[in-house]
């Protein structure tokens, strides 16, 4: 019975070196090592950051204690933002329902005795060279006079270039408004001055859709 722990103690005791070897074997870790804490902030840093709080309170405090009004300021405006967007994206396709919904209309014709009359007050323009206001003159009264028979057809930020492609105008009045228009926006964004030419262009585009055509 006396041999049992005779026999253990030395395993015992070699397991003991085995450990304290071990143990003693700087390259292995036996306890966490947690990182370096970091480096405080620069006392710059913390001074700005003060400074800046201080700045800041009064604006915080205001807005903390007008929130209840601002946010509803906040929703209205945001609100109003998305349907302005709303409208951009949809307002050509309510402009082409509108068009449609309209039906057949009458295609727009001058009255001839204003276009005689227009064309008489144009023509004592050009004999006097003043060729660009001659050509505005008839491009802007062919506008008041779609305005005035198909005002469903003219909105406030309608160019020449939109009116004279609506497929609601006749194929004669698109390209006597067409030739008008080119002249007219050559004088204007181009600052090309009209010549003798550009306006009997313009004169006999009118003359042919307005007197001819009727």
């Amino acid at each position: 019975m006396t041999a049992g722990p005779a026999l253990t103690a030395p395993r015992r005791e070699g397991f003991d070196a085995a450990y304290d070897q071990v143990r003693g074997d700087g390259s292995i870790q036996f306890t966490p090592d947690f990182s370096k804490p970091a480096d405080p902030p620069p006392e710059w840093w913390s001074d700005f950051s003060r400074w800046l709080g201080e700045l800041l309170e009064p604006l915080i405090k205001a807005i903390a204690y007008a929130w209840p009004v601002l946010s509803k300021v906040l929703l209205v405006a945001l609100i109003a933002g998305v349907l302005v967007l709303l409208w951009v994206i949809l307002a050509p396709y309510i402009a082409d329902w509108r068009e449609r919904r309209a039906g057949v209309q009458p295609d727009w014709v001058p009255d001839q005795a204003q276009a005689r009359a227009l064309l008489e007050e144009a023509d004592r323009l050009a004999v006097e060279g003043r060729f660009d206001e001659a050509a505005h003159l008839l491009l802007y009264r062919s506008i008041e006079d779609i305005a005035a028979k198909r005002p469903d057809l003219l909105r406030p930020s309608s160019t020449t270039r939109e009116i004279g492609a609506f497929d609601a105008l006749s194929q004669r009045a698109r390209q006597a408004f067409g030739v008008i228009a080119g002249h007219v926006e050559a004088s204007f964004f181009a600052r090309r001055p009209l010549d003798r030419s550009a306006w009997d262009s313009s004169r006999e585009a009118y003359r042919a859709f307005a007197l001819d055509g009727g």
